[in-house]
């Protein structure tokens, strides 16, 4: 309507933010401790939330399909921290023929902490608070403008911390500068004192990040959006730039049944931790029963993992690691970035030729 003002404001819900901009909507309507209601907008979210049918992942693999295997690197960002580090790394890494690279992602860490972090036997996070890890957007945005091809994704980004609106104009810009390279992983995180110190009820968050996806690709896809949930409401708003494929890969991270349950609904993408301690056969099963389930097609749900045989000094022969990794439907092979180090000028072309462009001939 001509001359109307849209309103943006802010409310607390059940201890958290709810962000709304538009019409005045009620918050928490849906009760807690119930899904949040159906989003909608101004055309139907597929799948609650999943990426249109008309959304091809430019960079998945046709489960059993002619595609060549494709590999990333991650721990850029905690493990090259500095400016000279991140071109040093992208440069490399697009030269030897990876495809990707991943920025991981903490706000804050405390200097204690009760929750157990899931991804090593001791349940401690390696490292100290005190070691530098930059905004992986931030970080993938400077390694992206050293490059021309390779692609950056979030590994994994704690979604349920950040506002959907800001994050889904900060993904969007960053795919339409590098073009179209961004992959946005996303998580629902697992250190509590991390929430409380953000504002964020941690019970929530696997609720508060599904609706998030949804409200992303609805500012993605559409001008003059509109959506209603529990926790972000908006109406009539338009977010530019668009990104290049009018939406980004969202892949799922997660070595739970809820994050596997997730991706099949939703994701373009899953993304069990390379370092959890467990059989993902079963977990990948889950994601193609959810997709059914969801009515998508599980086989155009990329699977990413870790392949410990392929890793330099491992004693295995890379490529049947790899081989192994093709026959159980993983299209991505994701490897630790300090495994090729201290001398990433003779690893990583050495790794590119043995076994990047062996697997793709």
């Amino acid at each position: 309507m001509p001359g109307r003002v849209n309103r943006l404001r802010r409310t607390r819900s059940d201890g958290g933010w709810a962000f709304h901009c538009g019409r005045p909507s009620a918050v928490g309507q849906t009760g807690r401790g119930r899904e949040p209601a159906a989003p909608r907008g101004s055309r139907r979210l597929d799948a609650a939330g999943a990426p249109p049918a008309s959304f091809r992942h430019p960079a998945r693999l046709l489960q059993g399909g002619a595609s060549a295997m494709k590999f990333a690197l991650h721990f850029g960002n905690n493990t090259f921290p500095d400016a000279a580090g991140a071109a040093r790394l992208a440069r490399l890494a697009e030269a030897a023929g990876f495809d990707s690279v991943f920025a991981v992602d903490h706000v804050v860490l405390p200097e204690t902490y009760e929750s157990v972090y899931p991804y090593a036997a001791g349940g401690r996070l390696p490292g100290s608070q005190f070691s530098a890890m930059p905004d992986p957007l931030i970080w993938m945005a400077f390694a992206a403008a050293a490059t021309t091809r390779l692609r950056f994704m979030t590994g994994v980004i704690i979604l349920p911390l950040r506002n959907p609106l800001v994050l889904a104009k900060q993904v969007a810009t960053l795919d339409a500068m590098s073009g179209g390279r961004i992959e946005l992983g996303i998580g629902v995180g697992w250190l509590a004192e991390e929430f409380a110190a953000l504002g964020v009820p941690f019970a929530e968050r696997g609720r508060r990040a599904d609706e998030y996806v949804a409200a992303m690709r609805a500012l993605w896809r559409e001008d003059n959006a509109r959506f209603a949930g529990r926790f972000v409401a908006f109406e009539g708003m338009t977010c530019t730039p668009k990104p290049v494929a009018r939406s980004v890969p969202i892949i799922v991270g997660g070595h739970s049944e809820a994050a596997a349950r997730r991706a099949g609904r939703l994701g373009d993408g899953f993304f069990p931790s390379i370092g959890a301690q467990m059989d993902t056969m079963p977990l990948l099963d889950l994601v193609r029963r959810s997709a059914e389930a969801a009515g998508r097609d599980p086989a155009a749900i990329e699977i990413l993992a870790g392949c410990p045989g392929a890793l330099p000094g491992s004693g295995q022969d890379p490529l049947a690691a790899v081989e192994e990794r093709r026959r159980r439907g993983i299209g991505r092979v994701v490897l630790p970035v300090h495994a090729f180090l201290p001398d990433l000028e003779e690893s990583l072309p050495r790794f590119g030729e043995r076994v990047i462009r062996a697997c793709a001939a």
